[in-house]
């Protein structure tokens, strides 16, 4: 008995990701803004002492406009900007004159420090140079490319970690475009992939945002998946023999996981 014992606190601690790490809301109201354009939905994350009535965002401005309604003389945010929603030079409006809050920038997010004066409704205004960068508009991509086109999220990972920016999600994302999205068998393992996992994955990841217990759930379930996905950014893949032999690779490892392990277990609690 003690040996079994000794063998879950192990994999618990082996299959612990070392980025599984919640986004800290210290700072104050968070809120998730989802902005849908060119046939993608992306995420704005601000974290705030107002609150966030509504959105706009118009593709040919190049501009996000953010509704606000403060209770407080002192207004105090943070706003996170998707690199590939807007991107290049920025200019800020506030209520209608302009404004020039601290931003800083890298390869994924423009991060946006926040901070007047002002009672009641205020507006904000982004208008940046470039927008959906390194995109194609989904309504000028064939039906067929759909589910491999780039930029497209993991809807029950971004359900799970709570945004788009997580570096699960991150991780996923660079696997997809930087790995199986630059050979044949990769794309084609996309296709059938996401075929069966968009069959399901909005019921899920919607009840997640509704359940915060199964939302836990959720997480555990990933963490030794997530985990083992990991390996296939340190994994050479540049042709389709390579794609082939690490896939099955960590599908076998998973299999072992999942699988191999309960049943294991389960068996030596029988005995």
């Amino acid at each position: 008995m003690k040996s079994i014992l000794f063998l879950s606190l192990l994999l618990v601690l082996v299959f612990t990701p070392v980025f599984g790490q919640l986004l800290s809301d210290k700072t104050g109201l968070v809120n998730r803004l989802d902005v849908e354009t060119g046939g993608y939905t992306f995420e704005v994350e601000t974290v705030s002492n107002f609150d966030i009535v509504n959105h706009e965002f118009n593709k040919d401005e190049k501009r996000l406009t953010i509704f606000i309604n403060s209770g407080l003389e002192n207004n105090l945010g943070e706003l996170l900007i998707p690199q590939t929603l807007l991107s290049g030079n920025f200019t800020f409006y506030l209520n209608d004159v302009e404004y020039s809050p601290k931003i800083k920038s890298n390869d994924r997010i423009s991060f946006v420090t926040l901070n007047f004066t002002g009672i009641g409704n205020n507006k904000i205004d982004v208008f940046a140079t470039e927008t959906l960068s390194n995109m194609e508009d989904k309504s000028e991509v064939d039906d067929s490319e759909e589910f491999t086109s780039k930029g497209g999220g993991c809807l029950i990972a971004t359900a799970t970690y709570g945004t788009e920016l997580a570096p699960q999600v991150q991780t996923l994302r660079e696997i997809r475009d930087e790995k199986l999205m630059k050979t044949e068998y990769g794309k084609s393992f996309l296709n059938l992939f996401n075929n069966f996992y968009y069959s399901f994955s909005p019921l899920v990841s919607d009840y997640e945002r509704e359940n915060p217990i199964f939302k836990e759930s959720v997480k555990l379930f990933l963490t030794p998946m997530l985990s083992s996905l990991f390996i296939l950014n340190y994994a050479q893949m540049d042709n389709d023999v390579q794609v082939l032999a690490v896939g099955s690779g960590v599908i076998l490892l998973n299999i072992g996981m999942y699988f191999a392990v309960p049943v294991v277990l389960i068996m030596r609690l029988k005995r």
